[in-house]
């Protein structure tokens, strides 16, 4: 196979790509380049779902790419860890000494060799495929990547049998649409220009969100409800479905497993108690559920929101059979979407040889606990300490939850720490080697989406910056320090774009045009078919119910629930700040510049109550730790609630500290999930 050509780096040219962030949207670009520099990057008005239009954050990735503080050359620490002290040293010794290091560990046990990655980018290329080969040939622990989106999923999958749902372009022709914990103008820019033609047309938009979100004010009403509890909302809707036979029995009949079931235990829902449980207005359910119930077609673009808590992913099993029993999946512009992405044909197997484990069977390592793993000494039941980390694609010292433990697990001494990165972050400054790794218009990716149904591809726009090289050619590198001869580590970057769809997807349309549509019927569930076990949609699991779990959806309340406890009686959620997605693009000036500062919004009364003023510097805290920012009496926030805007560097907060300062490790109902919406805090006024 001959390599795609690539333009003259001296002539003004453009190339096609693919945004690598973790969004819906999945936005196809157009870079322009000028003697070998970006100098833009736009989106592509050719693809449909973009539009030509990218959010404000990827409109900024030339500058990132650019940026004065990128990473360019291997650094070694020099100063404790934690201090950000590091010194330049070549790629020969920086891979002989990681090689030599991994070696020494893996002779004993490699499964006390940790991989920590996420979706820092979302390529199939740089993100899962050569790095999963090198640590399956290696023999080190697995990595349960859970930190997002496992509870909805797995809600998801046992309610309607995999990650899809309606077509997100259909939603246009909506006339009701609810969204469902999603501030889609910060989030889901690209749908929320859809619905807001389905606005223009006479739709009418919901917002069920516990925040009054940008979103929320943009739409006809919204439903201001308690964090965690969804799913008591959820089966309230269906109670007033059942009790006024807003129903389509046929679909019912034909289409869904455990009608009656569901039925029963949604009789015990009336409206009174979800509107207790909720701190709702009874009038606001009973309207919704009529609404819903009288209105076709009628959609719901739910998001991952919904299950940050507890009973996260039960809440998304009652959300997701809603439609089943309307009947509006008969409708293109019917149904609900949380997730496309188990649409594409991902060949995984190919990408990332799980066969190189030769019959090992290593341990998984829940990345959402990995503060408390990183502490916990050698035990039969936990298998070996954890000598050695491997970060990628992430940056979890400053988001991932009850960062006070993460960061204590960092700064073992004891622990060989490698990060491969962009930017010196709160990650970086604890790691021994940081790796110049290069940014998404510096190397191939190809990609999927999990808010519409088509193939990305990303062309390399520019050459790698200094030393900079990709997640996959770092990996390949350490492979062949490591004494890996089989051939897959030979794969290009290229090659392994070819790999990922294989057959399935025309890749020369890829080349062509950077991306290409999957064949998904456009109202895919109008005659059944769901892609479950029993090829319904299943209200009653059979595969929960063998693993001894409530089979049916139901309300599974917070750890943490607002009020439940005298010393911290606030709950607090903590959504992203509208500038920066999770903790990328922190760093740019210009985007800090419009976001402000930490806040944290609080209702009016609760301030008044600790007096607290607009703007004052507050304390939040609770007992895993303390975290200092800004109030915000903006009306964003309900009674009762605060909204601690995130995620925030910690290096670059008002203490060291972030939100996740505050947040648990403990987990979700099904998926192993984070609970990072489930939290029970205090405020107080803070001295400046």
């Amino acid at each position: 196979m001959l390599p795609t050509p690539v333009p003259d780096a001296s002539a003004t040219h453009q190339v096609r790509g693919a945004c690598p962030h973790d969004c819906p949207d999945t936005c196809a670009l157009i870079t322009t380049v000028e003697n070998g520099r970006a100098v833009r990057v736009q989106g592509n008005p050719a693809h449909a779902q973009t539009g030509g239009v990218l959010c404000a954050k990827v409109s900024k990735y030339a500058e990132r790419t650019h940026h004065a503080e990128r990473i360019l050359t291997p650094l070694r620490r020099t100063g404790p860890k934690g201090s950000g002290q590091f010194t330049p040293v070549s790629w020969d010794e920086a891979l002989g000494d990681i090689a030599a290091r991994l070696a020494h560990i893996a002779a004993r046990d490699p499964q006390a060799i940790q991989p920590y990655s996420y979706a820092g980018t979302m390529g199939l290329v740089q993100g899962e495929s050569m790095d999963r080969r090198f640590f399956h040939r290696l023999g080190a622990s697995l990595l349960a990547r859970t930190i997002c989106a496992t509870a909805g999923g797995e809600g998801l999958v046992h309610t309607l049998g995999a990650k899809v749902g309606m077509k997100v372009e259909f939603f246009a022709e909506a006339q009701l649409i609810l969204i469902w914990g999603s501030n889609s103008i910060g989030s889901n820019l690209h749908f929320w220009r859809i619905a807001q033609q389905a606005k223009r047309d006479g739709a009418r938009l919901v917002c069920i969100d516990p925040r009054k979100s940008e979103t929320a004010e943009k739409c006809h009403e919204h439903l201001q409800l308690r964090p965690g509890t969804d799913a008591a909302l959820a089966l309230a809707l269906m109670h007033e479905l059942i009790v006024h036979d807003w129903l389509d029995h046929d679909y019912l009949a034909r289409h869904t497993l455990g009608w009656e079931q569901l039925r029963e235990r949604a009789l015990q829902w009336p409206p009174e108690r979800a509107a207790e449980v909720c701190g709702l207005p009874v009038e606001q359910i009973r309207r919704l559920a009529h609404d819903y119930g009288t209105t076709r077609p009628a959609a719901i673009r739910l998001n991952y929101g919904v299950q940050r808590a507890h009973g996260g992913a039960n809440a998304v099993r009652a959300i997701a059979s809603l439609p089943a029993l309307t009947g509006a999946w008969r409708h293109r512009a019917g149904g609900v979407l949380l997730s496309s992405s188990g649409s594409f044909p991902v060949d995984r197997a190919a990408l990332q040889r799980p066969d190189l484990l030769a019959g090992r069977s290593p341990r998984t390592i829940n990345m959402v606990t990995i503060g408390d793993d990183l502490l916990r000494d050698a035990s039969p039941s936990f298998g070996p300490k954890i000598e050695a980390l491997v970060v990628y694609n992430s940056n979890p010292v400053a988001v991932a939850p009850d960062s006070r433990q993460v960061v204590r697990g960092f700064a073992r001494e004891d622990l060989f720490t490698v990060v491969l990165e962009h930017f010196q972050t709160d990650t970086a400054d604890y790691a021994d080697y940081i790796l110049p790794a290069t940014t998404q218009l510096e190397h191939w990716d190809v990609h999927l989406a999990y808010g519409h149904t088509d193939v990305l591809l990303n062309r390399p726009a520019i050459a790698p910056q200094g030393q900079a090289r990709s997640n996959a050619q770092i990996f390949r590198d350490l492979a062949a320090r490591m004494g890996f001869t089989e051939p897959c580590f030979a794969d290009s970057d290229e090659a392994l774009c070819r790999q990922a769809y294989g057959d399935q997807v025309d890749f020369d349309l890829l080349l062509e045009q950077g991306f290409a549509p999957l064949s998904v019927p456009d109202a895919p569930f109008a005659d059944g078919g769901f892609p479950t076990p029993s090829g319904q949609c299943e209200f009653y699991s059979q595969r929960l119910a063998d693993q001894g779990l409530d089979p049916l959806p139901g309300y599974v309340p917070n750890h943490e629930g607002a009020g439940t406890s005298a010393d911290y009686p606030l709950a607090m959620i903590s959504p992203p700040a509208r500038n920066f997605l999770n903790s990328t693009f922190v760093n740019l000036q210009s985007l800090r510049d419009i976001e402000g500062r930490p806040l944290l919004e609080i209702h009016p009364e609760d301030a008044a109550a600790r007096g607290i003023a607009d703007g004052a510097l507050v304390r939040v805290f609770n007992d895993r730790g303390s975290y200092a920012c800004h109030a915000a009496l903006n009306g964003r926030a309900r009674p009762g609630v605060v909204n601690g805007l995130g995620v925030w560097w910690r290096k670059l907060g008002h203490n060291g500290t972030n939100v996740n300062e505050l947040t648990s490790q403990a987990l979700t109902d099904l998926g192993a999930g984070p609970t990072f919406y489930d939290c029970r805090v205090q405020v107080e006024p803070l001295a400046s």
